[in-house]
């Protein structure tokens, strides 16, 4: 299965970005974008592809333990950015981010002690994609606009491990969808 470990903002957040969000959407070609639905927001931790189902519970394990370590921390969402010329449009993260990075960090050493293949190793950069761009789409009115953004602060309480099922009917525009298949409490002190 498809998996990658993640932290997912709560509700009340969730509907403070659908609110910036629809007025992105107002911009003009912000109909050459292809916008992330609500269900798919998320800070990937680690992406770890495909997972054979018998590795699955020694990850599981792991990613407790990596929780277990963990102290709840406070976020925000701030912010935008891009990446890959603009192939990615995100929002960032405010408030207790290099916790954050710990936490992506321990989710990443799990995986690799429980045999996922995890390629380089790279400095994690904390963000939310909220559309992916095409040829010819300059995203600069859309990361000014997110650039005053920041959402209410939470607290980040749990790791989550979640499947993703890609699309299969071909239809444009379709998105994958997200299934939480384990979650586990932050309970450390750091």
């Amino acid at each position: 299965m498809r998996l990658f470990a993640a932290v997912l903002p709560p509700e009340h957040v969730v509907q403070e970005l659908a609110a910036e969000v629809a007025k992105l959407k107002r911009l003009p070609g912000s109909e050459r974008l292809r916008w992330t639905n609500r269900p798919g927001w998320h800070f990937t931790l680690a992406f770890y592809g495909e997972v054979a189902d018998d590795v699955v519970p020694d990850l599981s394990d792991r990613l407790a333990r990596a929780a277990h370590r963990t102290a709840p921390f406070a976020l925000a969402l701030s912010g935008g950015g891009q990446f890959g010329h603009g192939k990615a449009l995100w929002t960032g993260a405010y408030g207790e981010v290099e916790a954050l990075r710990r936490l992506a960090d321990r989710a990443e050493s799990a995986a690799r002690k429980a045999g996922v293949p995890m390629g380089e190793h790279r400095r994690y950069k904390a963000h939310l994609t909220v559309a992916r761009g095409r040829d010819g789409v300059g995203p600069r009115p859309y990361v000014d606009a997110l650039a005053e953004f920041t959402s209410s602060t939470w607290t980040v309480g749990e790791l989550v491990l979640v499947r993703s099922n890609l699309p299969r009917s071909g239809v444009a525009g379709e998105q994958p969808r997200y299934e939480v298949v384990g979650r586990w409490p932050l309970r450390g002190d750091s």
